[in-house]
């Protein structure tokens, strides 16, 4: 199987230093005394696959070809029961703590806790703003939304669209990674509106990513426009999904493109049968190996030098932010190929044509 679909540069560049290499260095000498074990806190299962069927697969993979004891967990989206589990684990032992915050505060709190405990921090694909990690590990997530914004204009010129409108699905206000995204699809479609080459449809946010309430929002948009929407802007597979779900009730899933991002399965078999226009796939592999990495060093007490920052308020965060990618049906098969999903899981009975068609054997 081919690996290595994207380029990681960043990883390339993470060099072992001493314990002054970079970043706060709070942690290291009592992580250096003690037994290295590494916790990590997942934010739910409901908002997206990956985190269960991806991030914790390539995870586990990483630390157990470094043989360091480890301890993986869910939150399920319960702020009480994330804070609750890294009690736990500091309690336990860790010496690294790696976290994907469900919000700033919640995440800020547990960070500082650990820091104060001399537990060395990451965060994980979602920045904790105004915290304290020693790392963010992430992809560009401006970058991840300006792909989202260049395939519905790509996907709309395609459908020959005149002074189409648009309607947005954003993701969590409480995330972070939403905010980035959207920052990146204005950049393209902003201008459009503008210039009134599209129309500006209606916009919300969907609390949590959850699913369930997207669908009951795009209904709501789609009844607000009178049924007029060209084109949905989904954050991510599971809001396009929703979008597509009403849709359908419609008849005009295909006829109106839609995004997404995660390369989730079943966004992929949405791509395949023309109802979804695109997704981003970020390759979780290699995000958490550069994750992994940076905690088996910090739980043994090492620093490693990654090459570039992310700002937080006035803090330089030392980080890898890796390149996503912009998946449409002639390239689902790079996602089959890279070993994110596998043939099997894609091309089941009602997608084998669809499958064939798009070059998957």
């Amino acid at each position: 199987m081919r690996k290595g679909i994207l380029t990681i540069a960043a990883v390339g560049l993470l060099t072992t230093g001493g314990l002054t290499a970079c970043g706060d260095d709070s942690g290291d000498k009592a992580a250096s005394t003690k037994t290295p074990k590494i916790g990590v806190i997942l934010p739910d299962s409901k908002s997206s696959a990956r985190w269960e069927t991806a991030d914790r697969r390539f995870l586990e993979e990483a630390f157990k070809a470094a043989n360091v004891k480890y301890d993986i967990q869910n939150a399920q989206n319960d702020k009480t029961a994330f804070q609750t589990i890294a009690d736990q684990m500091i309690t336990g032992g860790v010496t690294a703590l790696m976290i994907v915050n469900l919000d700033s505060g919640t995440g800020k709190a547990v960070l500082d806790k650990a820091k104060s405990q001399g537990v060395a921090t990451i965060d994980y694909d979602r920045l904790t703003l105004g915290g304290s990690a020693q790392y963010y590990v992430s992809f560009d997530n401006e970058t991840v939304g300006k792909l989202q914004g260049e395939g519905l204009s790509k996907c709309l010129t395609e459908k020959g669209a005149k002074n189409p409108v648009v309607a947005y699905l954003n993701g969590s206000p409480t995330d972070n990674n939403a905010t980035l995204f959207k920052a990146g699809y204005d950049s393209v479609l902003k201008p459009k509106f503008d210039s009134k080459e599209y129309v500006k449809g209606p916009e919300d946010a969907v609390p949590a990513w959850d699913n369930a309430q997207a669908a009951t929002i795009f209904e709501q948009q789609f009844t607000k426009a009178s049924g007029k929407i060209d084109g949905v802007l989904a954050a991510n597979d599971g809001l396009g999904n929703a979008a597509i779900s009403i849709l359908k009730k419609n008849k005009l899933n295909g006829k109106v493109p839609v995004t997404g991002q995660d390369a989730s399965t079943e966004g992929l078999q949405n791509i395949l049968a023309g109802d979804q226009c695109m997704t981003v796939y970020k390759a979780v592999r290699e995000e958490a190996k550069a994750a992994s990495d940076l905690a088996i060093a910090l739980a043994k007490g090492e620093k490693k030098d990654t090459g570039q920052t992310v700002k937080d308020g006035d803090r330089d965060v030392p980080s890898v932010l890796l390149t996503p990618k912009a998946i449409y049906k002639d390239t689902v098969k790079d996602v089959i190929a890279d070993g994110y999903v596998t043939k099997e899981e894609v091309c089941t009975a009602a997608y084998t044509k669809f499958c064939a068609e798009a070059g998957i054997s």
